[in-house]
């Protein structure tokens, strides 16, 4: 598909679809720090997702993560162990997305710097303070 074909496609309201599908599946609070986590592409479990998300309760998390492995985004692998484990991974259409959330993240990393009102963030975990 051409630029101009790609421009005039997805120009104005042509947008609202698209973004509000897109919102539909990764648009709450958690599910796009659950995706970044995951990014790694090493399975992770699911107390160290909730050890890097602070302030997340129980009963988001497991809504949001939930939520992605019904929009296929994440894979979730139980093992029958005692204790049980369970482990999460990004499927391909959820490594698709991470394209996007860089240009999104340089994108903010360059607004945010001129923004009087942007809120500071951790240089470590780039949440809130």
């Amino acid at each position: 598909m051409s630029k101009k074909h790609i421009d005039e496609t997805y120009a104005g309201e042509n947008l609202l679809c698209p973004i509000r599908y897109a919102i539909n599946i990764v648009g709450s609070k958690w599910k796009l720090p659950i995706i970044c986590i995951l990014a790694s592409g090493l399975p992770t479990r699911y107390s160290n997702i909730k050890r890097k998300l602070t302030g997340v309760t129980n009963m988001m998390l497991s809504q949001s993560l939930k939520e992605l492995e019904a929009a296929g985004i994440i894979y979730r692998e139980q093992y029958n162990e005692v204790p049980p484990r369970v482990e999460y991974t990004l499927t391909d259409k959820g490594k698709s997305i991470i394209p996007v959330l860089v240009n999104l993240a340089e994108w903010s990393a360059v607004h945010m710097q001129t923004d009087t009102t942007c809120v500071p963030f951790c240089d470590t975990c780039q949440s809130t303070n």
